[in-house]
């Protein structure tokens, strides 16, 4: 089959032959055999750029592969096949006490890009990546042979599979332990903050006694208001804590989406004035206060809406991420918002969180700082250029930006960002001499070299 293909900003679309194996032979068969050359699997096509299209080869549909193998109701010890997605086992498990320890900002993710992208969540500082809930993995590697692997087995091919974006190999299935949970809810305190300053000291402070913090940013504002913003804070709640209300089912399931966009929005309605308004609207709504909130519209708001990517219209949108040491924290990441206004850039979505310790994933992302995350409707050339203008400030202060959200970075401000790159090309030209796995972002960043 050959079909356009994206990530989920919508940009690049790339035309890819694809293919979907029915299962582990079915699987081994298109590695040994394939006709396109080079492969690289796909999951949900979360990722927003270019990580998962593969012009010069072949994508693999990974669908398909999508069972639960074993489930420990004492210990919560899960093996899942790595297309599980996270809806599925939220839908599964949390009605049954156990929530995924580490979830993003979709729960639309399978476990296999989960791993490739080594993805965080709003308990980093707390709880730190995907790499802390994944004991083991089995990864079928370019010859067709399966290995397993964990920190004590094939360790180094462990930590560069963390945040490899798929290139050592295709993650078959994985061991993961779940987090009980008593309840469903969430306590949640929101709070207004006038600057970047005091968001940065406030969530701090926050991160103290919160296992979840994130702040929205209004991208828009500048000046004295540059950074003004929301912070939100959140603690699971025990049964004890549970307010009286939701005490007769304190474990309820998620609940389906109904809402979505149909079609693309035009472009004309993707302008500075619609995002003033949206960031005022948000900021207005979000005002301080403490709640009693389910876990699914705490962690997943935009999950309500789907096919909600439409909205920024066919050009599609670029996800900038990056993170600035904690020390620089302030001062980076304000010229980076100063960058964008003063480029004329703007944006809908703009989120800061903090992250913790480091994974030991050879290209995994998480480094101790404050991350800022923006999305950019793509409106021209000029929103890239600013973009490489922002790698030039995160390289200044010893940041890095996330492969999963990068489609535009240019090879020589990755090969600055990521110092244990060297080391990772090592492990994966012995896992993978021929390059039998390549993406469209692996040969435009130098993982690979093109063929």
């Amino acid at each position: 089959m050959i079909a356009p293909l994206s990530g989920w900003g919508l940009r690049p679309t790339e035309t890819c032959p694809s293919d979907r194996p029915e299962d582990e032979r079915d699987l081994r068969t298109l590695v040994e055999g394939s006709e396109e050359g080079t492969l690289i699997a796909r999951g949900l096509g979360r990722s927003y750029g270019d990580a998962a299209l593969n012009a010069e080869g072949a994508v693999v549909l990974s669908d398909r592969l999508d069972h639960l193998l074993d489930f420990d109701e004492t210990t919560g010890l899960l093996r899942c096949q790595a297309a599980v997605s996270l809806a599925d086992l939220i839908e599964i498990f949390l009605p049954r006490g156990w929530f995924f320890p580490v979830t993003p900002g979709t729960k639309n993710v399978s476990i296999g890009g989960a791993i490739a992208s080594d993805v965080h969540g709003k308990n980093h500082h707390s709880s730190g990546s995907m790499a802390s809930a994944v004991s083991r993995f089995r990864l079928m590697t370019a010859r067709g042979d399966i290995v397993e692997c964990s920190r004590e087995s094939n360790a180094d091919l462990f930590g560069a599979t963390l945040g490899g974006m798929g290139l050592t190999g295709i993650l078959l299935d994985a061991e993961i332990r779940l987090m009980p949970l008593e309840t469903g809810f969430m306590h949640a305190e929101y709070e207004q903050i006038p600057n970047l300053e005091s968001l940065i000291e406030k969530m701090n402070e926050a991160d103290q006694r919160f296992a979840y913090t994130v702040a929205w940013v209004d991208s828009m504002a500048t000046g004295a208001s540059l950074g003004k913003s929301v912070l939100m804070r959140a603690n699971h709640l025990s049964l004890a804590d549970l307010p009286a209300k939701y005490r007769d089912n304190p474990l309820p399931p998620l609940s389906a989406s109904k809402l979505g966009l149909p079609f693309m929005f035009p472009s004309f309605t993707i302008n500075r004035l619609t995002m003033k308004a949206f960031n005022l609207a948000f900021y207005t709504r979000h005002y301080t206060r403490e709640e009693t909130a389910h876990c699914n519209s705490f962690f997943y708001p935009l999950d309500s809406i789907q096919n909600w990517n439409r909205g920024y219209g066919k050009r599609g949108v670029l996800q900038y991420q990056c993170v600035i040491p904690e020390g620089h924290a302030v001062e980076g990441n304000r010229r980076i918002l100063e960058e964008l206004n003063r480029s004329g850039i703007g944006s809908f979505l703009t989120v800061l969180k903090t992250l913790g310790a480091a994974s030991g994933g050879h290209l995994s992302f998480p480094v101790p700082g404050k991350t800022l995350a923006i999305d950019l409707p793509f409106t021209g050339p000029e929103v890239t250029e600013a973009l490489h203008r922002c790698d030039e400030i995160v390289l200044e202060y010893g940041g890095r930006v996330y492969l999963a959200k990068d489609a535009c970075m240019r090879r020589e401000s990755f090969e600055a960002m990521y110092p244990r790159l060297d080391e990772w090309k090592a492990i994966k030209a012995e896992v993978d001499p021929e390059t039998r796995f390549s993406s469209s972002q692996a040969r435009r960043l130098g993982l690979v070299e093109g063929l």
